[in-house]
């Protein structure tokens, strides 16, 4: 009698495991994407094109990030949240490409692989970037904003921040274009907001009031281009404006005429790319080193356009 109830006792142990294994093997992949902000309708385009992928290739989705852009370290705490998850793979977009670094070596020593989105990290760690080529999109503004000043006069910038890549890229691409192929343009101001616009729309005024025969101004993210916006029409001024992102307010400066044009990335495209090159790692499959995702100029000729309008966003 005690053996059979050892032995049947030894079939329902190997049952529930055997059971437990077959419930675990049955469970979603586990991706997070920790963003560098949440509340910008661009992140939450990211947000649609991540949610997407995961029903498409099965994986559970979750999507966060801090309320605005310079929030460093809830940014990092959120890293640290995700790793203790045990996710299959880790989406994410600097906010500050340096201080992330030490997080990154954890997660990488844990054998997570982090797929980088938006903007890169100053580390080998990640397995592939999608993100737009902001240097050669923010050259495309600059090309556009010679284009509408005629070739020549005072113009400024006003970027998110000065520590993700693409602040850096989008700054270094306009400035350096204006330097490298407009003679008879100054670039005298760059200034960082944030990504805030209604402190873009503050450093706008200042910039106008230090400049007043200033011809125009780039807007590097959604944040800063509408607080450009708001700052021209608060300060009363007619420059030329060239933004960066979409979005419903900036969308409507274009059509206006406020605004004369701006880039639009494809974060529609981001997220979606993220999570698959998330899931192809996971397989074992080799993924580029940079997955681009494109990018566009449009103004109010061209943003009904299919193509165009296919990226943009509300």
């Amino acid at each position: 009698m005690i053996c059979r109830r050892i032995l049947l006792g030894t079939l329902v142990s190997a049952a529930l495991i055997s059971g437990s294994n077959l419930a675990i093997a049955d469970e979603k992949p586990y991706v997070p994407l920790i963003s560098k902000g949440f509340s910008h309708q661009f992140w939450q385009a990211v947000k649609i094109g991540a949610e997407n992928a995961g029903k498409e290739f099965d994986v559970e989705i979750t999507f966060e990030g801090p309320d605005n852009e310079g929030q460093v370290d809830r940014q990092i705490d959120m890293l640290a949240a995700a790793l203790a998850k045990k996710p299959a793979a880790i989406g994410f977009a600097a906010v500050d490409s340096q201080a992330s670094i030490p997080m990154l070596r954890k997660i990488d020593e844990a054998g997570i692989p982090v797929i980088a989105f938006d903007s890169g990290v100053d580390s080998k760690i990640p397995v592939t970037t999608t993100t737009t080529d902001n240097v050669a999109a923010a050259a495309l503004a600059a090309d556009k904003m010679a284009e509408a000043i005629g070739g020549a006069g005072k113009v400024a910038v006003i970027s998110h921040d000065q520590t993700s890549r693409t602040g850096i890229d989008r700054v270094d691409g306009f400035v350096n274009r204006i330097a490298e192929k407009y003679p008879d343009i100054n670039v005298v101001s760059v200034q960082y907001g944030g990504g805030d616009h209604l402190i873009s729309t503050e450093i706008t005024k200042s910039i106008l009031t230090a400049n007043p025969d200033l011809k125009g101004v780039f807007g590097a993210n959604e944040g800063s281009a509408i607080g450009v916006v708001n700052g021209v029409k608060e300060a009363g001024a007619d420059i030329v404006i060239i933004g960066f992102d979409s979005g419903a307010a900036q969308k409507e400066a274009v059509r206006s005429g406020l605004m004369a044009g701006a880039i639009t990335q494809n974060p529609v495209g981001i997220g979606y790319e993220t999570v698959k090159a998330a899931v192809m790692t996971m397989n074992g499959e080799t993924v580029p080193p940079v997955i681009d995702t494109g990018f566009y100029y449009y103004d109010a000729s061209n943003m009904d356009d299919p193509e165009i309008a296919a990226v943009l966003y509300d």
